[in-house]
């Protein structure tokens, strides 16, 4: 794991530098729909390529691509914590076990919340009352963790690829039309059947 996070990192912190000092210079819907563009495009152009170019290896990782997206995952997290289908732009081509690919996200994005904490103390996002407000969902976090062990242990590897793209091309589609999904199953459970 340890080799795709020196890829990915010092892209990550020159990202959230620059997300942090554009932020108020776009707004996070014009960052939303260019990430939902992105992850779109990336997923049906891996469904094409995995056609046309079924016999190619494994994407080799390196600073050449991983800075990039790293900057571009930093960047998009900075402003609207939208980074997942950058990350998995550069994670998903390299084709590794989903044991390393779930891990390798965990570290990423516990990398990345931490190089934005100092940014996010400082600047006022994260304040006193955020903070105690973000200790109510603490213990949720267990069940979280558990549930996905559980599935990652069910779920084999070429189900867990296709549902990494069907997630991302989803949250893509998300991005792009701001569907809110929260919003939308709090509405579908209140409704009297």
């Amino acid at each position: 794991m340890r080799r795709y996070l020196k890829f990915l990192l010092p892209g990550v912190v020159a990202g959230v530098v620059l997300g942090v000092q554009l932020i108020g210079k776009f707004s996070a819907r014009e960052l939303n729909v260019a990430i939902g563009v992105l992850a779109v495009l990336f997923v049906v152009f891996q469904i094409v390529k995995e056609r046309v170019f079924q016999a190619e290896g494994a994407f080799e990782p390196s600073h050449a691509v991983g800075i990039p997206c790293g900057i571009g995952a930093g960047l998009t997290s900075a402003f609207a914590h939208g980074a997942g289908p950058i990350v998995s732009l550069f994670l998903i081509p390299q084709r590794m076990a989903k044991e390393i690919y779930v891990g390798t996200t965990v570290l990423v994005f516990t990398w990345v919340n931490w190089i934005k904490l100092p940014f996010f103390v400082l600047g006022g996002i994260i304040t006193r009352g955020t903070f105690w407000e973000s200790l109510l969902f603490l213990p949720v976090i267990p069940v979280g963790v558990w549930l996905g062990v559980w599935l990652n242990r069910r779920v084999s590897e070429a189900l867990f690829s296709r549902l990494v793209y069907v997630f991302t091309f989803l949250t893509g589609l998300q991005l792009i039309l701001n569907f809110n999904v929260a919003k939308w199953l709090a509405r579908f459970l209140t409704l009297d059947h």
